[in-house]
């Protein structure tokens, strides 16, 4: 009877525990590589800011936990993760089978192509045969980075890997890159708008299988507790129109959401 009350009673605590870990997130910690507007940059008063930033401060208002975001640079994502050194990535982190065997993913948070940037007149379009020759640059740990090793190595082209996305517009603008490999909007919408990319032009979208668009939240394996409520968070936000405000506040009537 003893063992049989002791039993029930682990039970009974392991229950408990399972419910106080599924609500215990007081504060999400959110991984960001802020150096890649208008998705992550810093403002002029060094506080972050961008699309990733506005929806990552609203899926935490909307879950009442604190956001507490954690700077890193892209390759360091996943160790990160691995680390316990933050809870997520909110860093325009794209879904890849690669990636989905070592993390998971939350519902998605939008979809965007992947483009090449290049000095306007410069006769680069994305067919690779344009590029022989020439050095593009990308920046380290993302989908880029794959395409880059898979096909513009094997087709002649010379490629660089940078630490983050500043680094690589830094050796564009100074003639060291003939061009860059990169999110489409982020280049459009980012690099373009600012002085330095007034004489810069984006291609077309490239379309290879190695280069998805849909991006989420990227957590631990297996954080299934952590998935359920980012997916919750994400799906209210769309519900009560937040996720459509701030969409509009930062690229207008484009819509980056493909419901998939």
């Amino acid at each position: 009877m003893k063992k049989a009350l002791l039993t029930l009673s682990a039970l009974a605590l392991a229950f408990s525990a399972a419910g106080a870990m599924a609500k215990d997130y007081k504060e999400l910690r959110f991984g960001v590589d802020p150096s890649y507007a208008p998705f992550e940059s810093k403002a002029a008063d060094g506080s972050l800011q961008g699309f990733d930033i506005d929806l990552g401060n609203a899926i935490c208002a909307e879950l009442k936990v604190k956001c507490k975001w954690v700077e890193s640079d892209f390759d360091g994502m996943i160790p990160g993760l691995k680390a316990n050194k933050f809870d997520g990535v909110i860093s325009s982190m794209t879904v890849t089978e690669a990636r989905e065997k070592v993390i998971d993913f939350s519902s998605e948070l939008f979809s965007g192509p992947t483009a090449l940037v290049f000095k306007k007149g410069a006769g680069i379009t994305t067919d690779v045969a344009s590029l022989k020759g020439k050095t593009v640059g990308y920046e380290q740990g993302t989908i880029q980075e794959a395409y880059a090793k898979a096909v513009l190595d094997k087709a002649g082209v010379k490629t660089q890997a940078y630490a983050n996305q500043d680094q690589v517009y830094a050796d564009l603008v100074s003639g060291r890159l003939d061009a860059s490999v990169q999110d489409m909007l982020q280049a459009d919408l980012g690099f373009l708008k600012s002085p330095q990319g007034a004489d810069y032009e984006v291609s077309k979208p490239i379309d290879d299988p190695l280069l998805p668009a849909k991006t989420a939240v990227g957590i631990s394996k297996g954080n299934k507790d952590l998935k359920a409520l980012l997916d919750k968070g994400i799906k209210a936000l769309h519900a009560d129109g937040t996720y459509d405000t701030i969409q509009k506040k930062h690229f207008g009537d484009l819509n980056l959401y493909s419901g998939k």
